[in-house]
C-alpha cells in the first residue's frame, strides 16, 4: 500500500496550511482546497496509468463521490462551513481503500473518528472562548439553567444512576452519555452567544454567517442564509457603511489534521490493528 504514502504527505501539507489559515483568519481559501483535490486526482490518474491499475483511480473517484455527498449534507445541515466541506471532499481521494466494501466502511469510520476528535477539540477550544467571555457566558448559562431546571436535574440524576450501572455492564456507556445531552445543549446555546461579534463592514469576508438579516433600505435586504455573505452582499454593506452581527465558528480544520495523523499512524505503524478493525466491519 505504498502508493498511498504520497497522498498522505499531500493531505498533511495542505491540511497543515489550512489549519494555520483557519486559526488565523477563520476561513480556508478556496484555492487551497481546490489545489488539494486537483493534486490528489492527478496523482491517482498518473499512478493508475503508470502501473496500469485502473482500480486505484476508480476507488479514488468513488471515494470522492461519496465524500462529495457527505460534504453537502453536512454543509446544508450547518455542521460544516464551506471550507470544511471542500476539505472533506479532498479526504475522499486520499483514504486507503482496500476493496469495494471498504469504499462504504472507510467513510463511516473516518467521519466517526473525525467527529469524535472534533468534539474533544471543540470542547477544549470552546473553554478558551468561555474564559474570554465569562460575563456573557455565565449570564446566558444561568438563564438556560432556570428555564430548563427540571429537565437538567432529571437528566443528571439519570446520568449518575446509569454511570453506576456501567461498572456492571459497559454496554450502557452510550446510554449514559445520552443523558448529558440536555447539559450539552445548555452549554452550546450559552457558548453561541459568546461567538456573536459586531463586525465593521471592512472586516467582512465571503462566507461570514449573519446573526440576523440586515435591512439596508426599503427595497434592499441582505438575508441570513446557510451560504453566508457573498461578495455582492459585502459590497452593499460597504456602500451603506453598515456594521453587522456575525456568528463566528470554531476553526475545525485542526480536527482534520489530528484525525489524519491518527489515521496515518495506524496505517504505517499498526497496520495489523487497522486490518483487524476493518475485518470486523467488513
Amino acid at each position: 500500500m505504498k502508493e498511498y504514502y504520497f497522498l498522505f504527505v499531500l493531505a498533511f501539507a495542505f491540511t497543515l496550511f489550512g489549519s494555520i489559515q483557519d486559526l488565523k483568519k477563520r476561513e480556508v481559501a478556496n484555492w487551497l482546497n481546490f489545489s488539494f483535490i486537483v493534486f490528489a486526482f492527478a496523482y491517482r490518474i498518473f499512478y493508475s496509468i503508470s502501473k496500469k491499475d485502473t482500480q486505484f483511480f476508480l476507488f479514488g473517484l468513488f471515494g470522492f463521490a461519496i465524500f462529495f455527498v457527505l460534504a453537502h449534507v453536512l454543509y446544508y445541515a450547518k455542521a460544516f462551513a464551506g471550507g470544511d466541506a471542500k476539505l472533506l471532499m479532498g479526504f475522499g481521494l486520499i483514504l486507503p481503500y482496500y476493496s469495494v466494501k471498504s469504499l462504504f466502511i472507510m467513510p463511516i469510520v473516518f467521519i466517526f473518528v473525525l467527529f469524535f476528535i472534533g468534539a474533544i477539540y471543540s470542547l477544549l477550544y470552546s473553554i478558551g472562548i468561555v474564559v474570554k467571555n465569562k460575563k456573557i457566558f455565565s449570564t446566558q448559562f444561568s438563564n438556560y439553567l432556570k428555564k430548563h431546571k427540571i429537565t437538567l436535574v432529571t437528566s443528571l440524576v439519570l446520568f449518575f444512576v446509569s454511570l453506576f450501572f456501567t461498572f456492571i455492564n459497559p454496554l450502557l456507556i452510550p446510554l449514559t452519555i445520552l443523558f448529558l445531552i440536555p447539559l450539552m445543549y445548555v452549554y452550546t446555546k450559552s457558548l453561541e452567544r459568546c461567538m456573536i461579534k459586531s463586525y465593521h463592514y471592512n472586516q467582512l469576508t465571503e462566507g461570514d454567517w449573519l446573526e440576523n438579516s440586515v435591512k439596508l433600505t426599503k427595497s434592499i435586504t441582505i438575508y441570513k442564509t446557510v451560504h453566508g455573505l457573498s461578495a455582492k452582499d459585502i459590497k452593499l454593506l460597504k456602500k451603506y457603511k453598515k456594521h453587522v452581527l456575525v456568528k463566528e465558528g470554531i476553526p475545525f480544520v485542526p480536527a482534520f489534521l489530528i484525525t489524519l495523523i491518527l489515521m496515518v499512524f495506524f496505517f504505517l505503524f499498526l497496520p495489523s490493528r487497522l486490518d483487524f478493525l476493518l475485518s470486523l466491519l467488513l
